[in-house]
């Protein structure tokens, strides 16, 4: 799979608990790759409520 970038800027506070995921093994950018892939699956298939 080809991969891109993508730049997000964000509060200080949010950027700290992101952080504090590595130690759960988890990294900034794989913990956002898996909300967005768990997010958009959600929408495309009409499970959001929203």
């Amino acid at each position: 799979m080809k991969m891109t970038k993508v730049l997000v800027s964000m509060p200080e506070s949010m950027k700290a608990k992101l952080d504090a995921l590595r130690t759960q093994g988890y990294t900034a950018s794989g913990y956002i790759r898996a909300v967005l892939e768990r997010e958009l699956e959600q929408i495309s298939s009409g499970q959001k409520g929203r």
